[in-house]
């Protein structure tokens, strides 16, 4: 059985997940400054393109830059067993949800502020440019809060099905995707992707929960040590190869993730290729546990490690906010941020001058949010009410829904007053007065 079920305590936390989260952040980070493809003439920037866009063939690039199912894979293993005690004890998970959900709220309050004040005192020229490049990442804090409510559910069907519940959630994605494609004879499964993606969500939105609760299943099923081992690691990569290969050729699309809206997708809704993802990904984690931990014992990989796991949350929020001064920069500098055209000499040039821009004007970005956060009340006590959580979850939902569909303007305002509604609601009032320590 595989160490990563130690127990997760101070004096013994398991680094692994961490270590995978954090790796996770980083391909997050980098992989959406990459996507983002300035565009300038005559030295200043006038418009950005996706980078799935302009180039099909980078979708292939996304079989390794699209990690949200790696995130919540080590969401779901860091926090199974605080589920089955919450379950075991007759806890609420909804007011363990809700610390959660006001956790997430807070910070993106400070976040969407700043995008509707940048946008209300500069006018927004880059603000503009850069609109929904600015929002759209929080679609993630959204889909992470939904499958996380549902976390004890998963819990229940492990303890009752083990990996047969893994296999009942590709079964009811296999069976929505053959729905949606309308498939009435063997010989149009040769084309399923294609018919899949050319016909309406319908049901096919049933797949935002049987997919995206798959990797979660799979999460708590690894904690609990039901598969491991370099063996498996290697099936289940084989496996991931097998079937992404597979879904391509019968016309899913090559890109795990979305250049444009209103293009053929595997996201919007789900689609049974997203699951390759899942099976590489997996594969991966018991494949390189080995050597991850014999690394991990070294005292300053885990202080980055730790570092990086304390930053995650503010990082993954801001880091989008970097490509602001990136591009002002690149302007008064005449750097060659351009990014030209997919295939010519300059092309890969311009994107490590744009990535470099963005990792050093993220810093101060980084420090200014932290000197921010640490000063903030900590350990606020969250709601008990049902019908109070359930509207702060609304509320929460609500102000996301609103700046992934708006942009930074004026989405970021609007979004602003919903999320900022869900922190006061999803927070005791009063709050419980301090304990001398």
């Amino acid at each position: 059985m595989s160490s990563a079920r130690a127990p997760n305590d101070a004096a013994s936390r398991d680094r692994y997940p961490d270590a995978l989260r954090a790796g996770a952040l980083l391909v997050v980070v980098f992989g959406h400054w990459l996507a983002t493809l300035p565009r300038l003439e005559e030295g200043l920037m006038v418009a950005t393109d996706h980078l799935l866009v302009v180039w099909a063939g980078a979708g292939a690039l996304t079989w390794v830059l699209q990690v949200v199912p790696l995130f919540v894979f080590v969401s779901a293993a860091v926090s199974a067993e605080g589920a089955q005690r919450r379950l075991s004890q007759g806890d609420r998970q909804l007011h363990w949800w809700a610390g959660r959900a006001l956790g997430l709220a807070r910070p993106t309050v400070t976040y969407l502020a700043a995008l509707s004040l940048l946008a209300l005192v500069t006018g927004g020229r880059f603000l503009g440019l850069l609109n929904h490049s600015l929002t759209i990442h929080l679609w993630f804090l959204m889909m992470l809060l939904g499958v996380q409510a549902l976390l004890p559910l998963g819990v229940w069907a492990d303890n009752r099905w083990g990996l047969k519940a893994v296999v009942a959630l590709v079964v009811i994605a296999a069976g929505v995707d053959l729905l949606r494609a309308g498939i009435t004879a063997p010989g149009q499964l040769l084309t399923l992707g294609e018919r899949v993606t050319a016909s309406a969500g319908g049901i096919g939105w049933i797949n935002v929960a049987a997919v995206w609760l798959l990797p979660q299943q799979l999460g708590i099923a690894w904690r609990r040590g039901r598969f491991a081992g370099v063996g498996v690691g290697i099936g289940l990569l084989l496996l991931g190869l097998g079937w992404l290969a597979a879904a391509v050729a019968s016309g899913y699309p090559l890109a795990m993730v979305d250049g444009r809206v209103g293009a053929p997708s595997n996201l919007l809704p789900p689609t049974l290729a997203l699951v390759g993802v899942m099976w590489l990904q997996v594969g991966a984690v018991l494949l390189f546990e080995s050597p991850a931990r014999r690394l991990l014992a070294r005292r300053p990989i885990d202080r980055l490690v730790t570092l990086l796991g304390a930053l995650g949350m503010p990082l993954y929020l801001w880091h989008k906010l970097a490509e602001l001064p990136a591009a002002w920069v690149g302007e008064r500098l005449g750097l060659p941020i351009d990014a030209g055209v997919p295939g010519e000499a300059g092309f890969w040039l311009g994107r490590l001058w744009w990535l470099l821009l963005c990792a050093l004007t993220v810093a101060p970005v980084m420090v200014a949010v932290v000197s921010f956060e640490v000063r903030r009340k900590r350990g606020l006590v969250q709601a008990g009410a049902t019908r109070v959580i359930l509207a702060g979850g609304a509320a929460l939902l609500g102000g996301i829904l609103l700046s992934l569909a708006l942009g930074a303007m004026p989405g970021a305002l609007f979004g602003l007053a919903g999320v900022a509604a869900a922190s006061w609601l999803l927070r005791a009032h009063p709050q419980p007065a301090e304990r001398p320590s």
